[in-house]
């Protein structure tokens, strides 16, 4: 049987002066221990101010220095679970498919512990039974509308936006000819203007200050209303066609219209428009101004997404990933220059830019048409409506674009989308002729008190 090498004698306390002469036993490794009365060989006694290395991934095999009697394979096959789990928490769990270390000295960088840590040694992968931070409760969104109201002449057409919610707290509603204002306050309506059978209303815009409406009519018109007074101040001409989209910057209105083209009108001028931007091959249907009033995004039926700046007569950006027409345009209110946008039934993508770099983020397929896009203020997530063949609402966290909620309270499918001023509601409008309002974010951190807005009156009623 093989001798142990360290039961070998090497030397005896006679020679070991001659043998290090000008070492004093004060610093040698070792101390020497008396000689055994039975006549043994002499053993070194190790000192205790060693480092000790890692050896978790080390093959001892290669070394060896591994002894595995048969009388002690059962010790070992019972331990091996304790051992494991001390293994894991010292050092953390194993690497799947990492070859074992041949090393016998193997050095780690300290990784530095999160605050809800428990590892002794600094540590900080997940292992067995090891806590790490509380996992955070998903938040709760119901499901069904607080409050529903009937839209008879709601039309059912994609390329219409006849919903809009001031900073007043009163939404607009265009139904077929006349235009309906809601006060969320109060709870009442009250009609603005009827066209008769003469124009009739595609898209309605609330101005940022929430006392003037810009309405774009089926002739071709863009009017402004003074809604506390209920009448118009003015009539823009210059679109040959119907004005399906309006978005407000400060004084300046922009309007697309089924002729392809979007007026900049600056209100505060006598002229009807202060520039044409050319750029779109069919309806342009979508149209978005950034938070910070510099860039208007636009979408239209040909399948392109167009950025413009405020001074150029050019897009700056063009975009052509999508199939199908780009009505859903919505701005990041957390982030400069990120842009989302979604297609039609042919392309059910949401897509994501940022206009900064001009980079394509991201893409999601959401199975069906996305009529709508709105980006919650107070909460990093955002809403889509959809289409054929789902018409739902869907509620996404960002940038996971994990599925909050679903809503279901539509019968076909939903074309119009609003957000409340408070941030915390949306309304939808849909086919089947009904709004229903819904409660789905939290409030800001700068809103003490909870919203008002339709506090007063649950159920269901009538806005004409």
């Amino acid at each position: 049987m093989k001798q142990d090498i360290f039961e070998k004698e090497i030397i005896t306390p006679r020679d070991f002066p001659s043998a290090y002469p000008s070492l004093p036993s004060s610093s040698l490794p070792f101390s020497l221990a008396a000689p055994s009365h039975d006549g043994h060989n002499l053993r070194l006694e190790k000192r205790s101010r060693w480092f000790i290395p890692n050896r978790s991934g080390s093959n001892f095999v290669l070394f060896d220095f591994s002894n595995s009697p048969a009388s002690d394979q059962g010790k070992e096959d019972r331990s091996i679970t304790y051992q494991s789990l001390l293994r894991a928490t010292l050092f953390g769990p194993d690497k799947p498919g990492t070859p074992a270390s041949r090393n016998i000295f193997r050095y780690k960088t300290e990784t530095k512990r999160s605050l809800h840590s428990l590892r002794p040694l600094g540590y900080d992968e997940s292992g067995p039974g090891i806590s790490h931070s509380p996992v955070k409760a998903p938040r709760k969104v119901p499901t069904s509308p607080y409050k529903v109201l009937d839209a008879p002449g709601l039309e059912d057409d994609f390329y219409l936006n006849l919903v809009d919610w001031s900073s007043n707290n009163v939404l607009a509603v265009g139904l077929e000819s006349c235009i309906y204002l809601w006060n969320a306050c109060g709870n009442k309506v009250s009609k603005l203007c009827d066209f008769g059978i003469s124009d009739g209303i595609c898209s309605v815009g609330w101005a940022q200050c929430g006392t003037h409406l810009a309405v774009g009519t089926n002739n071709g018109q863009v009017q402004i209303w003074d809604a506390s007074n209920c009448r118009r101040v003015r009539t823009m001409e210059g679109h040959r066609s119907r004005v399906g989209v309006l978005a407000w910057s400060s004084s300046l209105l922009s309007s697309g219209s089924h002729d392809n083209s979007i007026l900049q009108i600056d209100i505060r001028a006598r002229d009807d428009f202060a520039s044409k931007l050319v750029g779109h091959k069919n309806e342009v249907c979508g149209l978005k101004w950034s938070y910070d009033d510099r860039e208007l995004a636009s979408g239209g039926n040909e399948n392109r997404l167009l950025v413009w700046n405020q001074h150029s007569a050019q897009p700056v950006l063009k975009h052509c990933e999508h199939t199908a027409a780009v009505k859903a345009i919505a701005w990041s209110p957390h982030r400069h220059g990120l842009l989302a946008s979604g297609g039609g039934a042919t392309d059910r993508c949401i897509r994501f830019w940022d206009t900064t770099t001009n980079t394509h983020l991201s893409c999601l397929d959401t199975g069906s048409q996305i009529s709508n896009l709105v980006w919650s203020k107070n909460i990093n997530e955002l809403v889509s409506t959809h289409g054929s063949s789902q018409d739902h609402i869907i509620v996404w966290r960002y940038p996971t674009m994990s599925k909050l909620a679903t809503l279901t309270g539509h019968t076909t499918r939903v074309l119009c989308l609003a957000i409340s001023p408070d941030g915390q509601k949306i309304v939808t409008g849909s086919g089947d002729e009904t709004l229903c309002f819904w409660r789905l974010f939290p409030a800001s951190k700068s809103q003490s008190t909870d919203s008002k807005i339709g506090s007063s009156s649950f159920g269901r009623t009538t806005i004409r």
